[in-house]
């Protein structure tokens, strides 16, 4: 009995020691699982005890559970040591020194395309426009054939119009939403049509992805005058009072007569530069006269009414007015880009 005795006390002491030697809580279970755990030492002897006289066998159970007792508090002790050192080397960590500068908080802003849009709209609002939209996946009736558009025109190509399958197709401006308009509501009507659209185009001017903001009035003897007030007013309010207009004669499908609008250079002031190719003027937008056979594709009656459309990128506005030379800057999210507007 006298060895067992000794060999639970020697056990003891080296428990002991290797829980104090225990440098983090993974070494400390792996000293537990040693000396305490179903294949311990300690199982071992524990065992031992039962082997032993009935006699001898209840101070040798005393013993045994003594040294169990003590190893398990050992390891108890050295768990709350553990616990506390990595709490207090976590508070270290987190530790805030009040005495630092604070620290900015960067706050977002509108992007510059939904900022120009807002201004666009606020300034059509303003003269009696209404807002309209409409979806961006769109019928070959709606995009192209209700607005006049013949089958070989070179706008319907692959080159650059995402077609979908069954007919279907990415919008390549908003005047479907006119067209849509007109076939769900009488005369007489004024809205605009910001949105996306899309086109297979891209370089420093041109996106696949772009916005446009396309008008429509439609009333009694409504002219080409009327035409020009309210576009010459749109002009004025985006670019200034005094900013020089002129109106060009074009060609639209769905327009008739129909005009590009150009204002002086606001590069150069009119004086000649790469961006205007050196003629002082830059183009704007494209407008005309609602053709007659647009009327007929959505059943009003062109001898009753008249009316006149217009449409324009907002990217070209945003450039334009911000003196930006490359569309892309637009879509690449660039922070120090955005924070500018």
């Amino acid at each position: 009995m006298s060895g067992l005795i000794d060999d639970l006390n020697q056990l003891r002491d080296e428990a002991v020691s290797a829980v104090q030697r225990a440098g983090d809580l993974d070494q400390l279970e792996q000293a537990r699982v040693a000396f305490t755990g179903r294949k311990s030492r300690l199982t071992d002897l524990m065992r031992r005890v039962s082997s032993l006289p009935a006699d001898k066998r209840p101070p040798a159970g005393k013993a045994a559970n003594e040294v169990k007792q003590a190893i398990s508090e050992a390891i108890e002790q050295r768990r709350r040591q553990l616990a506390a050192e990595s709490r207090k080397q976590q508070l270290a960590g987190e530790a805030l020194d009040v005495t630092l500068p604070g620290r900015v908080r960067v706050t977002g802003r509108r992007h510059p395309l939904t900022q120009v849009t807002r201004e666009i709209e606020a300034v059509f609002v303003s003269m009696g426009f209404a807002v309209a939209l409409g979806p961006d996946i769109e019928s070959d009736f709606h995009n192209f054939a209700a607005l006049n558009f013949p089958d070989e025109h070179p706008a319907r190509d692959m080159q650059d119009t995402f077609y979908l399958a069954d007919g279907w197709l990415l919008r390549t401006h908003t005047s479907p939403v006119q067209i849509r308009t007109m076939l769900a509501q009488p005369p007489p009507l004024a809205i605009i049509a910001p949105g996306r659209v899309y086109r297979a185009d891209a370089d420093v001017t041109h996106s696949p992805v772009f916005h446009q903001v396309e008008g429509l009035v439609v009333d009694h003897r409504i002219t080409l005058g009327d035409l020009k007030g309210v576009l010459e007013e749109f002009c004025h309010r985006i670019f200034g009072p005094k900013l020089p207009v002129r109106f060009r004669p074009s060609f639209f499908p769905f327009t008739e007569p129909s005009a590009e609008i150009d204002i002086r250079c606001v590069m150069c002031s009119g004086a000649g530069c790469r961006v205007c190719s050196g003629t002082g003027w830059l183009e704007i937008l494209g407008a005309g006269m609602v053709h007659p056979a647009v009327f007929e594709n959505v059943g009003y009656d062109a001898e009753k009414w008249t009316g006149f459309a217009f449409g324009m990128g907002i990217e070209r506005v945003a450039m334009l007015k911000y003196g930006i030379g490359d569309i892309r800057l637009f879509f690449e999210n660039d922070a120090r880009f955005l924070r500018q507007f």
